[in-house]
């Protein structure tokens, strides 16, 4: 099978109105949510899909270096082309990343010419599903996350993360609330990760540590990201006084800061996203050290359901008890609760993943096992622009996002 072409899309969903999501010490303001569909096409007609992190540089990459590389190759083992591609003395790390999110198409491809599912090509599926916790919540009173974390466990779901950023008295009181509604048989995430993005309001470590010690009366599943996530000293410091798990990853900019994380043990669920860290590749060297290490896993996802598959296809490859979780981003609806609208998150698909009671079916089908729509390619044409700012009182700064959620927003909190 030979690689005929490799082509990759940026899409984007302008919200009707700016969401302003005012927190402690600045505002957010989200203009609109982006995307990258990947398509690659053999000689036969055969296409892969994969999701690729939503900016242009990305896509400049993909059409400069990685096309041209890859087409007119044959496909036989996308392990081995993925080697022969890093050996290119143009390969760079930032390269090296994006050429794994192409690289779910490429499995998705050929997972379709063997006729197997592309789990079976990651180390064959040990379940067929994979838990989802609903991931909105963001930068609300304490009644609005309580009374969503509510609708998010009537829709099925078995846990909710949410992101505080009201002040630590705001916070705690979050938790508490949020606990009453949803009873004691419902999991709660706490993504943190505004603590430290609050300028000179930023909360010290003093303040982390009272709120992880209170936060952990209501039996919080894990506290995401409450410390720059580059400090992983702080996080040793904080997960020695064992009030509760702690969570991070997303943020880790290259394998070598990942596997500081782990080797130092300095949380107990160690997070990666398929689409936007190192793909499959990296996802499968990393699970081996996190299992050795005895830490937890968690996919981070924060996209369109064409990454919660691709994700979903890895986790299955391990036991429960080790990848547990999978992020299920839950946009708002009409008459149904949640974030901001991104419809394309859900449309990308021809049909609706199957969730049942809070567990994502994964499917069984060849390559990724769903139909890709690409009218959203003319539905969602690319916005060029930042999606989304952040303002902080002091210093009076606004900082602009322009690419995915992976890309880190410099800022330490007070000593």
């Amino acid at each position: 099978m030979i690689i005929s072409s490799v082509r990759s899309f940026l899409l984007s969903y302008a919200l009707p109105e700016p969401v302003r999501l005012p927190f402690y010490g600045g505002e957010r303001t989200i203009l609109k949510r982006d995307a990258m569909l990947i398509r690659i096409e053999s000689d036969g007609g055969l296409v892969g899909y994969g999701p690729g992190p939503g900016s242009q540089r990305a896509q400049n990459i993909i059409e400069s270096v990685i096309g041209p590389f890859l087409q007119g190759r044959t496909l036989a083992d996308p392990d081995a082309l993925r080697i022969q591609f890093m050996e290119q003395p143009e390969v760079d790390a930032e390269a090296a990343k994006i050429y794994c999110a192409v690289e779910v198409g490429l499995f998705d491809l050929c997972g379709k010419a063997k006729g197997v599912p592309v789990s079976e090509m990651l180390g064959g599926r040990v379940r067929n599903t994979i838990r989802l916790y609903g991931s909105a919540g963001m930068y609300m009173p304490p009644e609005r996350y309580a009374a969503e974390a509510a609708a998010i466990a009537d829709l099925g779901f078995r846990a909710y993360k949410m992101r505080p950023a009201g002040g630590a008295e705001a916070d705690l009181e979050t938790v508490r609330q949020m606990r009453r509604a949803v009873g004691p048989d419902f999991d709660l995430m706490v993504d943190a990760h505004t603590w430290w993005r609050m300028g000179d309001r930023s909360y010290s470590f003093e303040t982390v540590e009272q709120l992880a010690r209170g936060m952990a009366e209501y039996d919080v599943a894990w506290l995401e990201e409450p410390l720059p996530p580059d400090d992983h000293e702080a996080y040793l410091r904080l997960k020695k006084l064992d009030y509760l798990p702690l969570a991070s990853g997303e943020h880790e900019p290259s394998e070598e800061r990942y596997q500081d994380l782990i080797l130092s043990q300095a949380v107990d669920y160690v997070q990666m996203d398929v689409c936007c860290q190192g793909g499959f590749a990296m996802g499968r060297r990393l699970m081996g050290e996190i299992a050795r290490a005895g830490l937890g896993f968690a996919f981070h996802s924060w996209g369109t359901a064409l990454e919660v598959v691709a994700a979903a296809h890895l986790g299955i490859c391990w036991p429960e008890a080790f990848a547990a979780w999978l992020e299920y981003p839950c946009y708002s609806a009409p008459a149904r609760e949640g974030m901001y609208p991104f419809p394309l998150a859900a449309e990308i698909l021809k049909e609706p993943l199957e969730i049942d009671h809070g567990d994502l079916i994964v499917p069984r089908g060849p390559g990724l096992g769903v139909m890709v729509d690409e009218s959203v390619i003319e539905r969602y044409p690319w916005i060029p622009g930042p999606w989304s700012y952040f303002r902080t009182d002091a210093p009076v700064e606004t900082r602009a996002v322009t690419s995915d959620h992976s890309v880190q927003w410099e800022g330490r909190p007070r000593a």
